[in-house]
């Protein structure tokens, strides 16, 4: 019985010794796993380390790659509106053009008809005269307020 006892007991002992080698080693790893993503992160934002040549290099590519961008909106626009003349230009190159809305509204009838019976009776509007009132003084911009 004291024999089996101290067995088990050994068995036990180490069993809980690999299990504890397990959970080390298990933790280990995540340990490096951890390290290796914070490397792999720092990587990512470590870049080139910008000298003169590096810049300028950068800075000539860049130039053109903007250049020909402009260019071709540039195309782009001289296509889209050829010989498309801006305000003051077709002012300056046609002076019919002065005259041109005038010509518009007298061949469209400029005749605007205006019901003068709408002002005839003027009595009839309830129109407030400044001289009808007694506290309005001109010379005191404040008087014509009422309390």
């Amino acid at each position: 019985m004291v024999m089996i006892f101290t067995l088990v007991t050994a068995v036990q002992e180490k069993l809980n010794e690999i299990v504890d080698q397990i959970k080390t080693r298990r933790e280990e790893e995540k340990k490096q796993k951890e390290k290796e993503a914070e490397e792999a992160e720092k990587q990512l934002f470590h870049g080139t380390p910008v000298t003169i040549e590096n810049f300028l290099s950068w800075k000539a590519k860049f130039d053109a790659e903007l250049l020909e961008i402009k260019k071709k909106r540039m195309k782009e626009e001289e296509q889209a509106g050829k010989n498309k003349l801006s305000g003051k230009q077709l002012f300056e190159t046609d002076h019919n053009l002065d005259t041109s809305d005038i010509q518009f509204l007298e061949d469209a009838g400029n005749s605007v008809e205006v019901d003068e019976s709408l002002f005839q009776e003027m009595d009839d509007l309830e129109l407030e005269d400044d001289e009808d009132d007694p506290d309005y003084s001109p010379a005191d911009p404040e008087s014509d307020l009422t309390d």
